[in-house]
Parts: structure tokens; C-alpha cells; sequence
């Protein structure tokens, strides 16, 4: 998402940037002005800091394109801010981001489609600097997972990044995607299976 400052000038926000660059940072709308005060409001720079990694990493993981990334990036953010005095400190905040981050992806994949035109597999490798060869294995392996899991449907693809990938417990995952708990169980048993299957026909090993 990008949008004009007072200069004109187009501001684009990466997981990189503080969260002080945001479009909202320092209007009436910046949570930090209070308009979430309360007793189970989250302080939104601490969920930035904390969690624009995460964000940034599954919005690739649930497809996002490279193209897409920033905005669809920035779009999570501006949903966590007007959102967050509708946090429950029952979810975790990994859940209940997930949870928003997966309706962005959604949206952001299907205004693809929609413009015709391809969804490139995202790219990117782990923050540390490794070796040559190190680096074109780490590159293959994401490579690799990005292709296996864009062969599974949304909900299948969701529970299991968020239970396999990021550790989550069956019941913050039923809670981010407001399902039963044995339509986790279920969808992550699917999952997997199909996992297994994509990654038999491409080989049965990693690279």
C-alpha cells in the first residue's frame, strides 16, 4: 500500500521501516494517541517491532508475490491499528495477527487473479549472511516449500503454517480462523497429507 505524504511524494512502508513511517503515525487515527486506551489494548509500536518479521514472512508463505509484498505488508498494519482495542487477551498475538494477515493475503492474491495476471512464487532467504553454497540450498528449500504449499487450498495452506511453521497450538489457530477445534485437527491432517503427497511427486527429499 503506498500513500502521499503532504509533498506529494509516494511513502512505501517495508518490514524494515519503523513504525513511526506509517501513514497514520501521528494523526488523530495513531493509536499511541490513546484512541485505544484501555485495559486489553496492545501498544501498537510494541506490536510492530515485535512482529513485522513475522507478518512480513506469512504473507509470503500464504502467497503473496514479491510485487505485493509491501502493500499487502502496510494493509496488515493499518488493520491492526484500527483494530486493536477489538484484541482479546484470551488469543495470542501471533493468533489473532495471523488471523488478519490471512484475510490481506487472500484479498491480495485474488486482485492478482482478477488483473490476469501471475502469482510469482516468493523469494527471500533467512537475515543471516551465509555462504555461497548454504545460500543456494536456503534458497531451494524456500523455494521448494513456497511451491508446496500453493498446491494446498487457503484453509488447509493456513493451519498448516501456522501449527507446522510457526508453532502455534491447535486451540490459538481455531481461535485466529474462528473454527472448531476438530476443524483444525482436521484441516492440519489434510494438510499434511497432501504435503506429503505434493513433496512425494516432486521427489520425496528436500534439496
Amino acid at each position: 500500500m503506498t500513500d502521499p505524504d503532504s509533498a506529494g511524494h509516494v511513502l512505501r512502508v517495508t518490514r524494515t521501516s519503523p513504525a513511526s513511517a506509517l501513514p497514520f503515525a501521528g494523526s488523530v487515527f495513531d493509536p499511541r494517541f490513546g484512541v485505544h486506551d484501555g485495559p486489553a489494548s496492545l501498544d501498537f509500536d510494541a506490536v510492530y517491532d515485535e512482529h513485522a518479521d513475522f507478518v512480513w514472512r506469512n504473507l509470503r508463505r500464504l502467497g503473496v508475490s514479491e510485487a505485493s509484498l509491501d502493500d499487502a505488508f502496510q494493509d496488515v498494519f493499518v488493520v491492526v491499528h484500527r483494530r486493536l482495542g477489538e484484541f482479546e487477551p484470551r488469543s495470542s498475538v501471533k493468533a489473532w495477527l495471523f488471523a488478519i494477515l490471512c484475510r490481506v493475503a487472500r484479498d491480495h492474491r485474488r486482485l492478482v487473479r482478477r488483473k490476469g495476471g501471475l502469482e510469482e512464487l516468493p523469494g527471500g532467504v533467512a537475515d543471516r549472511a551465509p555462504g555461497p553454497a548454504e545460500r543456494l540450498e536456503q534458497v531451494e528449500a524456500l523455494k521448494l516449500v513456497d511451491a508446496l504449499l500453493a498446491e494446498l487450498d487457503d484453509d488447509k495452506r493456513a493451519v498448516l503454517v501456522m501449527a507446522e511453521i510457526e508453532e502455534l497450538s491447535a486451540p490459538e489457530i481455531a481461535a485466529a480462523l474462528d473454527v472448531k477445534l476438530n476443524t483444525v485437527y482436521s484441516r492440519l491432517r489434510a494438510a499434511r497429507r497432501e504435503f506429503e503427497l505434493a513433496l512425494a511427486r516432486r521427489g520425496g527429499g528436500w534439496p
